[in-house]
This record gives structure tokens, C-alpha cells and sequence, in this order.
């Protein structure tokens, strides 16, 4: 078993942190809370530059930092599960592979970002979201659609971007400690202030849980589960992590700010040939901006994704694995006239991968791009309406050209209402583990690509914001094992249909939170047409409810999921299920919390991934120490 060891930087953050608790001065008023924000928050994902959420012509959600707090969610994962449009599935309970579909697109058909800078495996296509700690994030913003047109390779299915923490007003202390079922024990620690001139942030944070026996074998033929059968101890899983994030103003028109953030775990599994791995997320970050004036915004992003696992069995060295992303953007915003607004620029991008046993036949290839968009709003006779126009042309360094469009349009009518269309491309570059991992690779791959339409309708009143979806996406050349040579080729076609729809109200002094999906994802080609793609439940809906009383606060949070399959020939099928979680909390003094959650209330036996085992019914226990502003 491991032992992991609290880092010195959470030792200093932490005694840091409870100096300025104790200089703090305590009142006697009763707790200002983080108000709910307007339902028309702004957000960058969606056109790579600030608008809200309602003139957004994309289907967005942006998930805050009150939210986070308030829903108790215990990882990103926790936090995202049966959002609109959300497919999540997990191996084995906390900190094991958590992978992710919207709208029913592959895994590594979603981008994520954090803070602008991509992030991922060059090797597998994924993201270890099972390892990115909530207690760094200011806010989430999710981007449902094809965004290749601004972003290139992998936003087929849309864009996930995560925001670290923006500290601002006087240095400031935070905390948080909880504990919980499976021996679950969690420490955050940070601070951070700034004004007009500069600003800075520090958080730390701990995370161990004995785990639960993440996989519960087939029996029967032997390896058919989790390629391991016998093995029912509990499969820990421990990370240390640390963001420094800090900005600073260069004259009047410019500022300059940066980031790194570091999450290291380790992990236990069931397996046959790696039962044990360490694994590390390194993000490192930079962008400039100048506002050169009123109608010119640049700004320039630089930075650097590591992601790397080293695997052992039985205490032996099995394999290393590591890919770095280096990623340089420079964008233009060009104020054309009001409400007007043309943005071009240009990417770059270098995935490299590093193996100590495993011979890649080539380790790294780059990526240039360039891109313009342009956004317009038009009043007219029947109402407002407004245009976007995207155009992206990439040029990769083994596939060559990529050119991809969006076209979107969107009118206001009556008393909050609006009509939104658009159509919109997408590509996915293969990755080096499908390209090149011997005896399993085919160098000979092409991209994926996609075409998606859609059309929505919502409406924006004093408290409550609508919008229904309907979406049909088509990819070519989907990448999937071809038994024929028995390798990856590009032998599929999927035809991904749905409809989505997301209620925010507050009601009677009730936050609620509404969000259902309805997946149609049909496999179009070989063998298996006709079927559903693996691991997309075709319904999924959430509804949450928050409401304060004075110092408490109640809130619960439903999420159900249809049934869906686990292979190609649908023949292992996943039942649907349905969990309820309950929360509480009490804030005593202006800045100390008492919060407490039950989670799957009724104790639901089910399984998003087959033979991977989930935790059942838990618990937790968390104090935390947010100070408001003076």
C-alpha cells in the first residue's frame, strides 16, 4: 500500500493560511453568502472572446465557484455528472479512469482546456479529470457542438474549459478539510488578494481514500472483466497538488499573467499486468494582453500540458508513459463597429511523447493554424438578430490540411424569446497510440471528421432561463478495431442524434437546476450497424434544489441514467439507474461552514463501465473557511 506524505508546500500553505484566520476579526453579522449570479454570466469558450451566456448562439453552462461549494461534489466527475449532454463512465469509484462523451461523441472527441492552455494524453486521447482537484477551479464553462473551427483537432462534440482561481482585495486565507466513507480524508489550503496593479494565488491540497474494490471480475471465462479475477482488496488512491497562479499590470493597457498547476497521485487497481501506477498533470501557462485601443484587443498564450504515468504489477516496473503539449496562440479582436466584432489569429501545437519501453516509430508532430471569426448583431423589423462566422484552416505536420467552418445565426423575438441554427465541422487527429504503439498501431490513419446541425429555442426571463437543443452530428472514418488486420482503422460511421434541455430558475427562493438529454447514438457501418455506440446512455437527466434559511442551507441533487451497452455488439448491457444525494450546511460566524452530504441515499448497485465496481452509499463531513470580502 502506498503511504503518502503531506507535502511541504501544503505544511507552509497551510500555517500561512491559519495566521491570516487568526488575524481576521470576527463578526457577530450573520453570513453574507455568495449570491446566485445572473443567469447571463459571462464566458470566452464558446467564441474565444468575453460574451454572456444568453447571447451566446452555441448551448453553454458555466458552472461557478458558489456552485461548486454549494453541490458538495467530492471531484470534477461528481461535479458533471448528468449535465445536458454529459456521458460520464468510471472504473472503480474514486480517482480511477473517468472518461467522458457529449453528445454522445468519443472520449477524446471533447476538448479540455485549463486556463486557455490545451490539456490531454497525446498518447491515449484522454483526460485524467480523476485527477484535476475542484478546490483550485473558479468556474467551469461547457460548450456543447463543434468548436474545431476556432480550436482545431478534438472539438468535435465541444468544449470543456477550466478556470483556476482569480484572487483579488486584501490577502485573504481559505481552508477546507473533510472526512468521509472508504477512510476519505481531504486538505485544501490557500490565499491570495490583489488590486488594480497585480495580484497572486496559492492553494494546496491533499486527497487520500482507502478505495473500494474496483472490480468485481466476470468468474467465468477468466480476464473477461477486468482482465483480472480474484483480487478483492480495496484499490486506494492518494494526490498531493499545488496551483500558483499570479498577474501583474504593465502600464495602463496591458497585463501579464501566469499559472502552474501540478497534481501527482497514485493509484491502486485490479489488474493482471499494472496494478499500481504513479501518475503526475503538470499545466504551465503565460498570456499577454494589450489593449492597443477602444477597438483593438491582442493577446498572446503560451504554455505546457504534462501528462505521464508510471506503471508497476506486483512492485516491478511495467512501463512509462509521458506526453508533453506545447501550445503558442496569438489572437486579434477587432471592433468593427458596435456590436460588430472580427477575431482572427493563429495557433501552434507540438505534442511530443516520451516511453521508456515502448517504441514509438515517430514521438512527436506539430500543428499550424490559422483562424477568423466574425460575430454581428442586426436589429431588424421581426427583432435582433445575430450572426457568427468561423473558418479555421490547420496544417499538420503528418496529415496536412484540415479546413473547418461554423455558421451560426440566432433571433430575439417577443418577450425573451430566441431561435438559434448552425452548422458546423469538426475533425480528430488519431492519436500516437493508435498511429504507432507497436504491433497495435496503423500509421496509416486518417482524421476523423464531422458534420453537425442543429437548432434551439430559448427564453430569458427575471429569474428563469430555458433552451431546448436538437442536434444531428455525422462522423466519417470513426477509428475503431477492424478484425480484418486486427488494428485500428477508419472503418466506422456514426450518426449521433439528441435533443437537450436545461432549466435555471430561482423559485420562491429555490435554486433550481434542470438538465436532461435524449442520445440516439447509431453505429452506421460494418457488422454492427444499426447499434448503439458503447457507454452513451440514451437518457440522462439531473435536477437540483438549494435553498437557504438564515445560517442553513438544504439542497439535494437527483441524476438517472437509461440503460446502455458495453461493447460494439451490444450484447453486455449496463441498466439504467437513478441516485439521490442530500446536503446541509451551516455557516457560523461570516466565513466558517459546516457542511455534511449523503450521497446514492438508497445505496443503488450499478455500473457505468461493465465489472467496475461503484462506491455505493457514503458519507462526508467538510469545515471550510471562506472569508468574504471586508
Amino acid at each position: 500500500m502506498f503511504k503518502p506524505r503531506l507535502p511541504l508546500t501544503l505544511a507552509i500553505a497551510s500555517v500561512l493560511s491559519s495566521s491570516l484566520c487568526s488575524l481576521a476579526s470576527a463578526q457577530d453579522a450573520p453570513r453574507r453568502e455568495a449570491e446566485r449570479d445572473a443567469l447571463d454570466r459571462i464566458l470566452v469558450t464558446a467564441t474565444r472572446t468575453a460574451i454572456t451566456t444568453d447571447a451566446a448562439l452555441a448551448p453553454v453552462e458555466v458552472l461557478d465557484r458558489a456552485e461548486i461549494e454549494r453541490s458538495q461534489a467530492a471531484s470534477l466527475a461528481d461535479l458533471l455528472r448528468g449535465r445536458a449532454g454529459v456521458n460520464l463512465s468510471n472504473q472503480g469509484g474514486v480517482g480511477k479512469l473517468t472518461t467522458l462523451s457529449l453528445r454522445g461523441a468519443e472520449s477524446d472527441h471533447a476538448l479540455v482546456l485549463i486556463d486557455g492552455i490545451r490539456i490531454g494524453s497525446a498518447t491515449s486521447g484522454l483526460v485524467s479529470f480523476q485527477d484535476l482537484p475542484l478546490e483550485f477551479v473558479e468556474r467551469i464553462e461547457i460548450v456543447r457542438g463543434p468548436r474545431s473551427s476556432l480550436y482545431g483537432s478534438d472539438a468535435i462534440g465541444g468544449v470543456i474549459q477550466i478556470f483556476t482561481r482569480r484572487d483579488r482585495g486584501p490577502a485573504q486565507g481559505r481552508f477546507a478539510a473533510a472526512v468521509g466513507s472508504h477512510g476519505r480524508r481531504d486538505i485544501g489550503t490557500g490565499v491570495g488578494g490583489g488590486n488594480e496593479r497585480g495580484w497572486y494565488g496559492l492553494d494546496a491540497a491533499y486527497s487520500r481514500t482507502d478505495g473500494i474494490d474496483a472490480c468485481r471480475g466476470a468468474g467465468f471465462p477468466i480476464f473477461a472483466g477486468c482482465f483480472v479475477d480474484g483480487q478483492t482488496d480495496r484499490d486506494g488512491y492518494a494526490r498531493r497538488a499545488l496551483s500558483l497562479r499570479g498577474g501583474m499590470a504593465l502600464g495602463d493597457h496591458a497585463e501579464l499573467d501566469g499559472q502552474w498547476l501540478e497534481a501527482r497521485g497514485e493509484n491502486e487497481y485490479d489488474g493482471s499486468f499494472v496494478d499500481y501506477s504513479e501518475v503526475t498533470q503538470r499545466v504551465v501557462g503565460a498570456r499577454l494582453r494589450w489593449r492597443a485601443s477602444e477597438r483593438l484587443e491582442l493577446q498572446a498564450t503560451a504554455g505546457r500540458n504534462r501528462d505521464a504515468s508510471d506503471n508497476f504489477i506486483g512492485g516491478v516496473a511495467n512501463g512509462d508513459f509521458a506526453s508533453d503539449r506545447d501550445s503558442v496562440s496569438v489572437q486579434a479582436d477587432i471592433a468593427l463597429a458596435e456590436a460588430h466584432t472580427l477575431t482572427f489569429g493563429a495557433d501552434w501545437l507540438r505534442d511530443r511523447v516520451e516511453s521508456g519501453d515502448t517504441a514509438y516509430d515517430r514521438t512527436s508532430r506539430r500543428n499550424i493554424a490559422a483562424f477568423a471569426q466574425y460575430q454581428g448583431r442586426f436589429d431588424t423589423r421581426v427583432g435582433a438578430q445575430d450572426l457568427q462566422l468561423a473558418l479555421r484552416r490547420d496544417d499538420n505536420s503528418q496529415f496536412g490540411g484540415e479546413t473547418t467552418g461554423t455558421a451560426a445565426w440566432g433571433m430575439g423575438f417577443g418577450d425573451g424569446w430566441r431561435v438559434v441554427a448552425s452548422y458546423g465541422t469538426g475533425f480528430k487527429a488519431p492519436t500516437f497510440n493508435e498511429l504507432y504503439f507497436p504491433f497495435f498501431g496503423n500509421a496509416a490513419l486518417r482524421p476523423e471528421s464531422s458534420r453537425t446541425i442543429e437548432a434551439g429555442l430559448a427564453w430569458s426571463g427575471d429569474r428563469t432561463r430555458v433552451r431546448v437543443d436538437a442536434f444531428e452530428t455525422d462522423v466519417d472514418d470513426l477509428i475503431a478495431f477492424d478484425v480484418a488486420i486486427f488494428l485500428p482503422n477508419n472503418i466506422d460511421r456514426a450518426r449521433l442524434r439528441g435533443a437537450e434541455l436545461q432549466i435555471d430558475s430561482d423559485i420562491a427562493e429555490w435554486d433550481i437546476a434542470l438538465s436532461a438529454s435524449w442520445l440516439d447514438p447509431e453505429n452506421r457501418s460494418g457488422a454492427y450497424r444499426g447499434q448503439d455506440l458503447p457507454r452513451r446512455a440514451r437518457e440522462t437527466a439531473r435536477l437540483s434544489l438549494d435553498r437557504a434559511f438564515g445560517a442553513w442551507r438544504v439542497g439535494a441533487t437527483w441524476v438517472g441514467e437509461g440503460a446502455r451497452y458495453d461493447d460494439l455488439a451490444n450484447a453486455r448491457r449496463l441498466g439504467g439507474y437513478a441516485t439521490l444525494d442530500l446536503r446541509g450546511e451551516y455557516a457560523f460566524g461570516s466565513d466558517w461552514t459546516l457542511q455534511a452530504g449523503v450521497n446514492n441515499v438508497f445505496d443503488r448497485d450499478y455500473e457505468t463501465a461493465a465489472f467496475y465496481n461503484q462506491p455505493g452509499r457514503t458519507y462526508q463531513l467538510r469545515l471550510r473557511y471562506a472569508p468574504t470580502a471586508r
